[in-house]
């Protein structure tokens, strides 16, 4: 009842000043449901697994304490979901990381018995998504982008060009090295292949290679369904976000560099892809999966609220 009231209150206010967006994916809808725990627990229950694929310099945990996505499996697994992590090299083309994921994920469908899987994939994992569903789509029933430069992130057009500086690329490829040794992953990386395959010029060519889903206009909508497989968008532009979180002031001068609203690294536009369930959340591009630490911006929205609700959304199409 508390839990009701509060929301009749918040809504209230949000109506009166005329400052919101219609839109549930900001609150766990499982919290107003009307059969209690029991709507809790199958609230996130999809029919296919979900599989959480990191970007780049991407990891599951590193020293035992950080997480790249901290509380979203939880979040997705007390709903009823079943969830794996995957991980390609942490610098490299997304053509080399879904092929390294690929015998990942034939390994969950043959543990799981599912006939396809659910991929969410951040920031680069959304191209590596976009690639494993182009060349196997027998292993996938739906791609959720979150925060993918789906037309190209424009710092690494300037890591490319060495207008950034000319240590930018080297000093990218010591710290992949750094993340793949944290990782204990033994997958090579090659930052010119990343950095190449991010670029503006990379994500054309591979979007004219791979355009499921892709918008036709610069800032529109793509397909919601190509070959059977449901395609997602969401994102954010903000930069400084908490005060507590130093790696905010990465994504401050990140975001100077490119040309539109940004998360500090992919732009409002580019993070379209299929249905765009919204390209505005007041987060960067780290607080798009919850780090560090959960440190995301107070006035803006619960990530692992969007996860979950991106999984009812994927339940009540029976996926």
């Amino acid at each position: 009842m508390r839990q009701r009231m509060i929301v009749f209150v918040l809504a209230v206010a949000c109506v009166a000043s005329a400052s919101c967006i219609a839109d549930e994916s900001t609150t766990d809808m499982s919290d107003t449901g009307n059969d209690g725990e029991t709507d809790i627990a199958l609230y996130t229950s999809t029919a296919h697994p979900i599989v959480l694929m990191p970007g780049i310099l991407g990891f599951e945990e590193i020293l035992g304490t950080v997480e790249y996505f901290p509380g979203i499996v939880e979040g997705l697994t007390d709903g009823g979901a079943d969830v794996f992590i995957v991980l390609g090299s942490q610098a490299h083309s997304s053509v080399m990381r879904g092929e390294q994921i690929i015998p990942q994920l034939e390994d969950i469908v043959a543990i799981t018995g599912a006939p396809g899987l659910n991929l969410f994939g951040h920031s680069q994992g959304a191209i590596d998504a976009r690639y494993i569903a182009a060349v196997r789509p027998d292993l996938v029933v739906s791609v959720t982008s979150i925060g993918g430069p789906h037309r190209g992130a424009p710092i690494a057009d300037r890591v490319l060009d060495g207008s950034l500086t000319p240590l930018a690329a080297p000093m990218f490829g010591v710290l992949a090295d750094f993340f793949t040794l944290m990782a204990g992953s033994t997958e090579p990386n090659d930052v010119n292949a990343a950095m190449q395959a991010m670029s503006t010029a990379g994500m054309a060519a591979f979007n004219a290679t791979y355009p499921a889903a892709v918008p036709t206009t610069p800032c529109g909508g793509g397909a919601p369904v190509v070959d059977g497989i449901r395609y997602y968008s969401w994102a954010g532009v903000g930069s400084l976000t908490n005060p507590i979180d130093l790696l905010d002031a990465v994504w401050t001068l990140g975001s100077l560099v490119g040309q539109e609203a940004n998360d500090g690294i992919v732009g409002q536009c580019s993070s379209h892809l299929g249905t765009v369930i919204r390209d505005d959340y007041l987060m960067n591009h780290i607080d798009e999966t919850n780090m560090i630490f959960g440190l995301v911006s107070p006035l803006g929205p619960n990530p692992v609220t969007l996860f979950r609700n991106q999984a009812n959304r994927l339940k009540s199409e029976g996926l």
